[in-house]
């Protein structure tokens, strides 16, 4: 079954589809999910924007959090929370389209973090500035809920499309 992303009047995607892509993918736990979803919405961010001033073209509108392991959107904690460290099952054939553009972020996305497990993606993200700033003065295993800004991350991640072209 073929099913085609649509968006919403602001131009976003559901969370949930872009979930669903990654899930027809492989299974995989909560937290790798998670990561993922981060990551594209990164990508996306710093690749079909201009500049820092004018962030409109997101992959979907919901918002990161910087949690003791790494960037988490609430609402697919919440989902998700009953599989604990077990794996969400694959989905078996199932497909989900976007457009050409999202598609090949999302594809890239897929090929450079896929093989990673939820562990080591939360280790990639710790090191990375827009967590580590949104986390500020909070320990290493104190709660928080700041929100992770679209700047902090178009900022960084542009820097990393610039170093990779």
């Amino acid at each position: 079954m073929v099913e085609y992303a649509q968006r919403d009047q602001n131009g976003y995607y559901q969370v949930q589809d872009v979930i669903n892509w990654f899930l027809s993918k492989d299974s995989m736990s909560p937290k790798k999910l998670q990561k993922l979803l981060y990551y594209a919405y990164s990508w996306t961010l710093a690749l079909q924007n201009e500049d820092v001033e004018n962030l409109e073209n997101k992959l979907f509108d919901n918002n990161f959090e910087a949690w003791v392991h790494g960037p988490v959107l609430p609402s697919v904690y919440h989902d998700f929370k009953t599989f604990g460290y077990h794996d969400i099952a694959r989905l078996e054939d199932y497909k989900i389209k976007f457009d050409e553009d999202i598609e090949d972020i999302l594809n890239q996305v897929w090929d450079e973090y896929g093989d990673y497990n939820g562990n080591q993606l939360e280790s990639i993200t710790h090191q990375e500035e827009p967590w580590k700033k949104a986390r500020g003065d909070c320990s290493p295993i104190e709660r928080c809920n700041t929100l992770i800004s679209d700047e902090d991350i178009f900022s960084y991640y542009i820097q990393e499309v610039e170093y990779v072209d």
